[in-house]
């Protein structure tokens, strides 16, 4: 038994200096890269891995001053009103027909919809990640976490020590280094066929191509956020699926587009 659909969302963008995705890379050239989430179908409701920015920390002045105070970064809502509801919306998905959700890590980006969950589904993640997340302050919102996002006690964690299958289908991989408890994602889908999803081990198709080290880290050196890089690319080869980067503006959308064209109703 597998995954018997998926949905590529888009909940946001930001624009950056490549830097931040590739190590190594101009300061000064800069990328304007999707926030991505996705929808699995399995048989007890929808998954939802990853939920974008938290609308108040943007929308807000003296919140987007706090959480986002460097210029290099600048992060875009796709719409004017929750990126989580208008994605969905635009999908036929109901909020209320999902059950689970899955983090790939603490960040702004990918932590701030929690809010739409909280008290009402399961959420997984690493022990590792939400023990930093929740330690040493204010390091962890130095490096973007924002901790408003996931110190609610409403939220009904599922905490993993390393791999683990969330549902029938979906394992998530331990893949730390961008963050202390970063992991991705290894879905089967009912059938045959699947995907490796990178999330941020792996920012752009050339992290994953030529095996270059990511820009943003954690706990370890840049060259040892290759590791991750080359298990994640034996797993797709084991299986014969491709691995999918995280943010890759080129990438993302061509995938989101496949899945639509594959999954049609």
């Amino acid at each position: 038994m597998g995954v018997t659909r998926i949905i590529a969302l888009t909940l946001g963008w930001e624009d950056l200096p490549r830097a931040a995705s590739v190590h190594g890379a101009s300061r000064t050239e800069r990328v304007r890269e999707p926030v991505p989430g996705l929808l699995l179908e399995h048989d007890d409701g929808w998954l939802l891995i990853d939920t974008g920015f938290n609308t108040a920390l943007l929308r807000d002045p003296a919140l987007r001053r706090r959480f986002y105070p460097s210029p290099n970064y600048q992060p875009e809502l796709p719409g004017p009103g929750e990126p989580i509801e208008e994605t969905f919306a635009a999908a036929g998905i109901d909020l209320r027909d999902v059950t689970r959700v899955a983090l790939s890590h603490l960040h702004v980006d990918h932590a701030g919809g929690l809010k739409h969950f909280a008290g009402r589904v399961p959420v997984h993640a690493q022990r590792a990640e939400l023990d930093y997340g929740l330690s040493n302050h204010p390091e962890p919102e130095r490096y973007a976490m924002a901790r408003v996002d996931y110190d609610d006690p409403r939220i009904d964690w599922r905490l993993a020590d390393g791999d683990t299958e969330i549902v029938p289908g979906v394992t998530a991989l331990l893949t730390a280094g961008h963050t202390p408890g970063h992991q991705s994602f290894l879905v089967h889908l009912d059938g045959g066929g699947g995907y490796v999803f990178a999330c941020d081990a792996a920012d752009l198709t050339e992290n994953i191509a030529h095996e270059r080290a990511i820009g943003s880290f954690r706990g370890v050196t840049a060259e040892q956020t290759v590791a991750p890089i080359r298990r994640l690319k034996g797993i797709g080869a084991r299986y014969g699926y491709p691995v999918v980067p995280g943010h890759d503006p080129i990438a993302w959308p061509a995938l989101t587009a496949e899945l639509a064209a594959r999954f049609r109703s």
